[in-house]
């Protein structure tokens, strides 16, 4: 019996390439890379417990470095422990490197006032002007009270 060798499609029919399924790709790799974006911001800081204020808004700048205070009054710079020296030397580097550089200071609510504000006088010193302090809205400390 001889065999035959050919398709059994018909010869006018062409592959196509369904797009509807790679569209959907698409759409979850979009919101995949968004949402690991969003949390890397929350990434770069010290958790601490922040203190509230009624007028805080949620601003949350990309290109920023984040000088955070404990309440044991130890400095951190983006999540790296440093000493008050390491801190202006780090600091001064960026400057030099972006002189529009913004700093976000986080204070602990127990800190004492004082480490917060030493934290605040190495960042100027630096000669960096564009400073703010992260406080938490006090709708969000509500929300989260039983």
């Amino acid at each position: 019996m001889p065999v035959k060798l050919g398709s059994r499609l018909p010869a006018e029919s062409e592959a196509r390439i369904e797009i509807i399924p790679l569209i959907d790709i698409m759409f979850f790799l979009l919101a995949a890379f968004m949402l690991v974006s969003l949390s890397m911001v929350n990434l770069k800081s010290v958790k601490v417990n922040l203190p509230t204020a009624t007028q805080a808004t949620s601003d949350s700048p990309a290109d920023f470095l984040s000088v955070s205070v404990d309440r044991a009054g130890l400095l951190y710079l983006d999540r790296t422990p440093v000493g008050p020296g390491e801190l202006a030397a780090r600091l001064s580097e960026a400057r030099r490197a972006n002189p529009g550089a913004r700093v976000f200071i986080h204070g602990d609510r127990d800190a004492r006032h004082g480490d917060v504000i030493r934290a605040l006088d190495i960042v100027r010193a630096c000669g960096i002007d564009q400073v703010a302090f992260e406080v938490q809205e006090t709708s969000s400390i509500a929300d989260r009270s039983p």
